[in-house]
């Protein structure tokens, strides 16, 4: 930390395209630092032998490399900025060693003290990235960074200072499920922001955007619910228990999740058990994926004399699976829109039963991998040929199939 006979930290923004980043440790520090460095280009190492549900997809997409083991010193050579994401004070001093004998600068999470670099609060407006040093004080520079990031997001006369560090956020415990939007941390809605930003837990699902993460201040407990074991039922139990206990506790919780949280969502579930338990909800829509990312990738969902009406259904299941609730012999003859959410392993088996049901084979489709982020991928094809044409290309989810003839109705004659 600085102070009256300490240095003031040199402000600098780093260009990392292409350049090798490490990150030592899989854990939750490195869950939000790592969506970060992966938006500014860099060509991030992960060394750790085991790694979050969040950041192995990363790895299985391709977008960073992993070495699953402890840090070795020679994990340094040829970087140009190293993070220390464990609570090992040992393992997190001997990064510092390698990398000061290597002369590379080394954030740590552990002790900001024995770093020499810190992580910034960051807020990002467009172009304009705002970062704030607060003198070592991470909750001083949350304040002022939440107060720059409203500021710049709308008009009108100036914002009330700031709150000092130990200032309360709240009186009681409360719970709020708050939808993050489809992918891009920038369409989360404002109210969820600033949820968010007072949040002191954050249970967060697995295609939540990481670059919010990132935004958290360091303190704020976050839980990985696709980490949490068990099947389905049963995770979710355990979801809905963690946010009981933690809101009886007195803390601000806030259940991130990816889109909106009642679309596929179990928002609904979550709500009654923290309605059972007396706990107060406040319930923050997000941006659907089953409406954005088709219209990010140019494929309105209605459109005049084309489709005035559209469908939006779970493909989790297979058609012919006893506990599919989907009809969908009754969809293959609707003449609007099909939205299919988490139907890319099912793909095959729902085209050929539409087909078998009336809907042609010459229906236009249409799949969009990672929608309004920068790793979006779109495929045109038709509903005989789509689920070849997925495997070809090597799509994999999180996908949004589009059948019917609006895929095709913003593109040029």
């Amino acid at each position: 930390m600085t102070g009256p006979t300490s240095p003031s930290p040199y402000p600098l923004g780093l260009r990392l395209d292409g350049r090798r980043v490490v990150v030592v440790g899989g854990g939750a520090v490195a869950t939000r630092r790592v969506p970060a460095l992966l938006d500014a280009g860099a060509d991030v190492l992960l060394v750790s032998p085991e790694l979050t549900p969040a950041l192995r997809a990363h790895v299985d997409a391709g977008r960073l490399h992993w070495e699953p083991r402890r840090f070795a010193p020679g994990d340094l050579d040829g970087a140009w900025l190293v993070q220390v994401a464990v609570d090992d004070r040992t393992a997190a001093a001997a990064v510092s060693a390698a990398a000061a004998e290597r002369r590379i600068f080394c954030v740590r999470a552990d002790d900001r003290t024995a770093a020499t670099a810190w992580t910034p609060a960051v807020t990002r407006h467009g172009p304009v990235t705002v970062a704030v040093l607060g003198g070592g004080d991470p909750r001083r520079a949350m304040a002022v960074r939440d107060a720059v990031r409203e500021l710049l997001g709308r008009k009108g006369p100036p914002l009330t200072p700031a709150v000092e560090e130990g200032t309360p956020v709240n009186t009681g415990g409360r719970v709020a499920l708050v939808g993050s939007g489809p992918g891009d941390p920038e369409l989360i809605t404002v109210k969820g922001w600033r949820l968010l930003t007072e949040a002191e837990v954050v249970v967060a699902d697995r295609l939540v955007p990481g670059l919010l993460l990132d935004e958290m201040r360091p303190d704020v407990e976050l839980v990985d619910a696709s980490k949490i074991p068990y099947g389905p039922s049963r995770a979710q139990e355990e979801i809905n228990r963690i946010l009981v206990d933690r809101a009886r506790a007195g803390k601000v919780v806030v259940r991130l999740k990816g889109g909106d949280p009642y679309v596929f969502g179990r928002g609904g579930e979550e709500l009654l058990a923290c309605a059972e338990a007396g706990v107060p909800v406040t319930v923050v829509p997000g941006v659907t994926s089953a409406i954005a990312v088709p219209e990010v990738a140019g494929v309105p969902v209605t459109h005049r004399g084309v489709a005035h009406e559209f469908t939006v259904v779970s493909g989790h299941l297979a058609p012919d699976a006893p506990a599919s609730l989907v009809r969908w012999d009754a969809l293959a003859g609707l003449r609007g829109t099909l939205v299919i959410l988490m139907g890319l392993k099912n793909l095959a088996a729902i085209s050929a039963t539409l087909i078998a049901h009336g809907k042609l084979a010459d229906t236009p489709a249409a799949v969009i991998q990672e929608g309004t982020t920068s790793a979006q991928r779109t495929l045109r094809s038709t509903l005989g040929a789509v689920a070849a044409d997925v495997e070809a290309a090597a799509l994999r989810p999180p996908a949004i199939v589009v059948v019917g003839d609006v895929v095709h109705a913003l593109t040029p004659a």
